[in-house]
């Protein structure tokens, strides 16, 4: 029976995004919902001097409700440039540093002018690398209407999917929307829960960092297997 998971396009995701994606038969890119401001769409998490630290696109926003898809980054202060700068000096002892550049290298095209252009590009490139081929779909092409959970269930049909894998954070408002109440989708959720993994420099574990974080420190090799079963 084939699956479909549906996601926004987060910027820089974190392991368990790619998890999800290793699972299913089709994946769709929810590129049509509207921009939230600081939030996972344009900010992620790092380590900087063995800190925490957001790192964040900037983009502007025209009218409430926009969608993802519409809004456009901000090319002010040279962004592009210190960010990169920040991460390669961030990382740069790091034992794979170099595959860690290869997808931040993705920044320095300016031609992606979208935030879900950019997103959905770094996405792709990560799994390039770490060998997963899930066809990807954007929700926006799909053009499925109805209400939250109706348009997730119409998209599994659309792409000829029967169950959707859902993040566990999403169990609450699926089942109070009483998800595809008829049985014709079936919903299963997701279960990861990823061991520690060396961190350069770090004592004590930070997790929920950026796939970043993760190839710097066990390269694509490691990070592909992390990604597959949570561990090293």
């Amino acid at each position: 029976m084939r699956s479909c998971a549906i996601m926004q396009p987060t910027y820089f995701p974190w392991p368990g995004y790619f998890h999800l994606i290793s699972l299913v038969d089709a994946f769709v890119f929810l590129d049509d919902v509207a921009y939230e401001k600081s939030s996972w769409q344009n900010r992620n998490r790092v380590l900087v001097s063995d800190r925490e630290h957001w790192i964040t696109v900037p983009a502007r926003r025209l009218f409430l409700g926009q969608s993802l898809r519409e809004v456009e980054i901000t090319e002010n202060n040279r962004w592009r440039e210190k960010q990169v700068r920040l991460l390669r000096e961030s990382y740069a002892k790091h034992p794979f540093f170099g595959e860690m550049m290869d997808i931040v290298s993705v920044l320095e095209d300016k031609g992606l002018i979208s935030l879900a252009g950019l997103n959905v590009e770094i996405i792709r490139r990560v799994c390039d690398r770490l060998g997963l081929s899930t066809p990807f779909y954007s929700a926006h092409a799909l053009k499925v209407v109805g209400g939250r959970s109706e348009r997730l269930t119409h998209m599994c049909l659309t792409l000829g999917c029967r169950t959707y894998l859902s993040p566990q954070g999403a169990k609450d408002y699926l089942e109070r929307d009483g998800f595809s109440t008829d049985g014709t989708v079936l919903l299963s959720f997701q279960d990861y829960v990823p061991s520690p993994y060396p961190q350069r420099g770090r004592t004590s574990f930070v997790d929920h960092l950026s796939i970043l974080d993760v190839i710097a420190n066990i390269g694509f090799s490691g990070a592909a297997n992390y990604v597959r079963f949570g561990r090293v």
